[in-house]
């Protein structure tokens, strides 16, 4: 009787633990009970759909677009990578990856992958790879119909492996010469500093390009070696640098700040989030004058090293506001080898403000996400007092002109005019003159030209556009009638004129032929020294720092004028 009692108690005290359980966990943990619901409701989903869905689906592909969008609907930047394309990430970790060192580029007409740009001293380069040679099987797998990511997954492997490439070379006569190419891959590392030099007025120079892999160690190196040289001032080129590792910006940043100043604060959901990093180590030069070019690229990274910078009142931003990325990421590991970029944090230099852009939290009713508006932007301050604002990126102090470059530009560039037209001048000429001193001539311009006449090219006028538009809009409300001969004579004018076009944007378009040209001679480090001929920013930048009392007015609050009231209280 004792024993069926103690039994029947037992039960009774365990049904109300359980009671308990179960409610408490309805009412205090419900994110984790819904968590737990739509995990299986999701499961049975995908049994359903792999049993009775009337065609057969790839169960793969399925459950990928699923977690594709999942994560998308939080934020760009939280992205899933399986074991077999893991790849990519350890590349934006390291800013390394086992290949042949170059880019490639997709030729819809050919359907195949091109050779579009070789890195100095790679595999590809030293064996002798061009930009436009058409892939045509690697490892006698035939390429025809795949894409860019297919034939770059091809390419990469194991440092150490072999890879057959068989390509198609363009010849003289518009005809293609069969080559094949034994290639060993190797450790691809990218180039955080392509270029380093010293400019006039012993101005220093370097284009930093990424924070992956460990570009503080180089930029030490390359800013010693400038100041060598006899370099006086510095300019650090950011722009269209995506960004990277937070602590290499931390370590670049330590270089020329004290130590122990607060660069940047992470703060997130969990404690582990939360970080501050500080200057460790004592810096190389606490004086000399800084300007720092950015623009819409300079991301991540770039931003915490301009926006502390300038927060420091250390340097001068001189281009056009960053993008404004101010979220951090960390990588998680997953089941099955994959893992998890997980957004986990905010930042935030040293005045305090965030520069991220866009609330990915707060999204219109129809999914989308707008930049927060300046507003609704918060005032904060430097160290030296000087007004700067959150939620935007990083304003320069010296805001540059946006330069827009010619729609024409755009369909030379889609239609692959002025790659082609690069190819077949590197078959004719052997050689070029100096990056520094090369100049594309009357001549190799007419050339050009007549290639793009004789490729039938076509391109959208914006104002061909917005005139049809215009006089649908005034047909619409009845005026098209009376306004018939002048919406002629603006039709007439902006028609199409393809040598006027050619000539009126030839500035634009010789430069970005020039810079396709001198990269298959120089590489990468060609192409930057190209790009830098009558650059406005860099121009602005040799500017200030070779005017001492400006450049130290740009990093001061300006005194501020004594009132009448002042003065009779000083008296």
């Amino acid at each position: 009787m004792k024993k069926y009692i103690n039994k029947r108690f037992g039960l009774v005290i365990l049904a109300v633990i359980s009671a308990v359980v179960f409610f408490s966990f309805k009412k205090g943990d419900d994110k984790v009970f819904q968590v737990a619901k739509n995990l299986d409701i999701f499961n049975a989903i995908v049994k359903e759909l792999d049993l009775f869905y009337v065609d057969s689906i790839d169960a793969n592909k399925t459950i990928r677009e699923g977690i594709d969008n999942m994560l998308y609907g939080l934020d760009p930047y939280t992205v899933y990578y399986p074991e077999d394309n893991k790849s990519e990430l350890e590349q934006m970790i390291k800013g390394s990856f086992g290949g042949i060192g170059s880019i490639i580029m997709y030729n819809p007409k050919m359907k195949r992958s091109l050779i579009s740009e070789p890195f100095a001293d790679t595999p590809a380069a030293k064996a002798g790879l061009r930009a436009g040679d058409v892939l045509v099987s690697i490892d006698g797998k035939d390429l025809t119909g795949k894409n860019n990511q297919e034939v770059s997954e091809m390419l990469r492997g194991q440092v150490g492996t072999q890879v057959k490439i068989k390509i198609d070379r363009p010849t003289a006569d518009g005809g293609f010469q069969p080559m094949e190419f034994d290639l060993v891959r190797q450790s691809i590392q990218t180039k955080p500093i392509p270029y380093a030099t010293i400019m006039q007025d012993s101005i220093g120079y370097i284009n930093l390009s990424t924070f992956s892999g460990n570009p503080s160690k180089e930029f030490k190196k390359a800013f010693q070696d400038l100041k060598k040289k006899g370099a006086t001032s510095l300019i650090i080129d950011l722009r269209d640098n995506g960004g990277g590792l937070l602590d290499e910006s931390v370590e670049i940043a330590n270089l020329f700040v004290p130590r122990g100043k607060t660069i940047v604060t992470t703060k997130g959901k969990i404690k582990q989030a939360s970080n501050t990093y500080k200057t460790l180590r004592e810096p190389l030069d606490t004086e000399i004058p800084i300007a720092v070019l950015v623009n819409g690229g300079t991301a991540s990274s770039s931003e915490i090293l301009s926006g502390a910078l300038q927060d420091l009142d250390r340097a001068v931003i001189i281009g056009n506001r960053t993008f404004g990325k101010g979220l951090v990421q960390v990588p998680r590991s997953l089941p099955y080898g994959g893992t998890l970029k997980l957004t986990t944090s905010k930042y935030y230099i040293p005045s305090g403000r965030c520069v991220q852009a866009i609330d990915y939290a707060h999204r219109n009713e129809d999914g989308s996400v707008a930049r927060i508006p300046d507003s609704l932007t918060t005032v904060f301050h430097t160290a030296a007092g000087r007004e700067v604002r959150d939620g935007g990126g990083v304003m320069p102090d010296i805001e540059l002109k946006q330069e827009r470059l010619p729609n024409i530009l755009f369909y030379l560039l889609r239609d692959n005019l002025m790659f082609d037209y690069a190819t077949d001048f590197v078959l004719k000429n052997p050689s070029i003159a100096p990056a520094q001193d090369f100049v594309l001539s009357e001549a190799d311009y007419n050339d050009f030209k007549a290639k793009v006449k004789a490729a039938d090219f076509k391109y959208d006028q914006q104002s061909e556009k917005l005139l049809k538009t215009l006089k649908e809009a005034a047909e619409f409300e009845g005026y098209l009638s009376e306004s018939s001969e002048e919406f002629a004579q603006l039709e007439k004018k902006l028609s199409h004129d393809l040598d006027r076009d050619l000539d009126y944007f030839s500035k634009d378009i010789r430069k970005m032929i020039s810079q396709e040209i001198i990269k298959r001679y120089y590489f990468q480090e060609g192409g930057i020294i190209e790009q830098l001929k009558d650059d406005n920013g860099l121009n602005e930048a040799i500017r200030i720092l070779t005017s001492p009392q400006e450049y130290k007015a740009k990093l001061t609050v300006a005194p501020k004028a004594e009132t009448t009231v002042d003065k009779k209280s000083k008296k």
